[in-house]
């Protein structure tokens, strides 16, 4: 048993949202109150622990991340860099230290921050010396590949362009080393294969770097080896994040026939939806739009990989049996669809006598106006990432324009009554949630751009509302809100030591705030050094 005491506590517990002391009791919280009150449960013989005045607040959840992804990102080479001079340096560096036919990863070029210029595989054949290279945009939409590359996976001017996918080619029709969308597919069968123990140990070591910026939950969509890995650690005992693990589309069939089903589990891994995709990204401009994309051919309204009446027939399935549904849509195109497709899904559920599953939306970066409302209507959930519109406000002013009023538009949707959990994306921004509370609230960058009112100012939200989303919000989301996002009895012991508090700081250092220290199950997986154990 412990005892956490003379601490600044918020539970996210409206009933109670502010207490001094917490008693922990196998793994859960056992009482939360006043030290008073505390003082009666007879503490003689438990861990006593004085917070000396300092904050707390729940574990947080990353409701969006890519876990095997973001884990590998820390082994590869980081491209995302200012120039394209020095992404290609960068793997010349790794390059020199692999033998001769290694293949050169690595993860995180923009080509919108190099000046809409993207690389060719004639500079990576130069860089890694005759290598095979595979580099992932930021946004994973898109791969630049090295001409070993390409040749070790058969892909030449005569390959055709894949349903849901282009391969970029030269002005001589050859393929010019990008690979968009589904065409990244045809590199899959050539890559180093990715082995579930590989993730085990990348996976393992990736939790104290998430212990330290405070995340003690995690909703996954990678696949299958990351799967894998999970329920290694967890069979192992070293699983110390909970996660809320998507199973992909193709997967579904072989899931229904085992029995899975979304909520099955441990306290650590549980079966979460089945993952769809609806469109592409905004970067690569294959987001689905009804519009075409600003300063772009009349034709350049993105990729639409799935319609409304697909959705449904998917969706029937798996309600069936089940599973709730997140959809990745980017484009108001794709979002219109996915939310008309959902609409047929709620009928169905009713009509059925089926539960009103928890579907979800994934990203919902731009909506058309007649669909603001609508998400609340239907109860689906925007599973949204804050860090998405600071990061993107530049590129999507120039490619949607105007439009961009109804982009990333969180605070538009939370008054209509919308469910919003909050994410990263990770790799695709930094799973650092401090990084999400500043951008939710201020819409502006670290260094203070666009200006002191930020980018649409009219959709910041209170810290409060920024909060719930990576606690209460993304509990909600995976239906454990009867057991996480909060500090109450009864929920579990997962929470961080801050040594300001967030709601007494001027929000543009939001930021820069770190946890002392990380508790999950009621003990500490993470302390700064000058915390210790207490």
């Amino acid at each position: 048993m412990k005892w956490i005491y003379n601490a600044h506590i918020y539970t996210q517990n409206s009933q109670q949202p502010v207490v001094s002391d917490l008693i922990l009791q196998n793994g859960r919280v056992l009482f939360a109150g006043s030290h008073q009150d505390a003082a009666q449960f007879g503490l003689s013989a438990a861990e006593k622990i004085d917070l000396k005045g300092k904050t707390i607040l729940p574990g947080l959840c990353d409701a969006h991340m890519h876990l095997e992804y973001y884990a590998l990102f820390l082994q590869r080479v980081d491209c995302e860099t200012e120039t394209l001079a020095e992404c290609l340096r960068r793997v010349s560096e790794r390059a020199q230290k692999l033998a001769p036919n290694a293949w050169v990863m690595g993860h995180g070029w923009n080509q919108n921050v190099w000046g809409g210029q993207f690389g060719t595989a004639r500079q990576l054949d130069e860089a890694a010396a005759g290598r095979p290279v595979c580099l992932t945009a930021k946004s994973y939409h898109a791969m630049w590949v090295s001409s070993a590359a390409l040749q070790m996976a058969g892909i030449t001017r005569h390959t055709t362009d894949p349903v849901g996918g282009k391969i970029g080619r030269d002005a001589n029709g050859e393929p010019d080393g990008i690979l968009f969308e589904t065409a990244m597919e045809l590199m899959k069968p050539v890559m180093p294969a990715q082995t579930v123990a590989d993730s085990t140990v990348a996976i393992g070591e990736a939790q104290s770097a998430l212990w330290q910026m405070g995340i003690t939950a995690v909703h996954d969509y990678d696949r299958s080896t990351s799967f894998g890995a999970l329920q290694e650690l967890d069979k192992q005992d070293r699983l110390r994040l909970r996660v809320h693990k998507s199973i992909p589309l193709e997967n579904m069939d072989a899931a229904i026939q085992v029995g899975l089903r979304t909520g099955f589990g441990s306290d650590y891994l549980k079966i979460g939806s089945i993952k769809m995709f609806a469109d592409g990204a905004l970067g690569p401009q294959t987001a689905a739009m009804f519009e075409p994309y600003e300063n772009s051919s009349a034709t350049q309204t993105g990729i639409l990989m799935m319609d409304s009446e697909t959705l449904f027939e998917h969706g029937q399935k798996a309600v069936l049996n089940g599973f709730s549904m997140a959809i990745h849509a980017i484009g108001d195109r794709a979002n219109h669809e996915i939310i008309n497709g959902l609409a047929q899904v709620r009928q169905f559920e009713k009509e059925n006598h089926l539960p009103a599953l928890r579907h979800r939306i994934e990203h919902v970066q731009i909506l058309h106006p007649d669909d603001i409302n609508r998400l609340a209507q239907l109860n689906i959930i925007a599973s949204v990432q804050p860090i998405h519109a600071t990061s993107d406000m530049d590129i999507a002013d120039k490619y949607w324009g105007k439009r961009s009023a109804y982009a990333y538009a969180y605070k538009t949707l939370l008054q209509a009554g919308t469910a919003l959990a909050f994410g990263s994306d990770a790799p695709v921004e930094s799973p650092n949630p401090f990084y999400g509370l500043f951008a939710a609230v201020t819409r502006c960058r670290t260094n203070g751009y666009p200006d002191s009112d930020g980018w649409y100012a009219q959709q910041k939200l209170s810290l409060q509302e920024a909060l719930n989303g990576f606690t209460t919000g993304a509990a909600f989301a995976s239906g454990r809100e009867k057991n996480l996002g909060q500090l109450t009895a009864g929920y579990f012991a997962d929470l961080i030591v801050l040594e300001h508090d967030p709601f007494k700081l001027d929000p543009q250092n939001l930021w820069s705030l770190r946890p002392e220290a990380t508790m999950v199950a009621g003990e500490w997986v993470w302390t700064s050094s000058n915390n210790g154990n207490n």
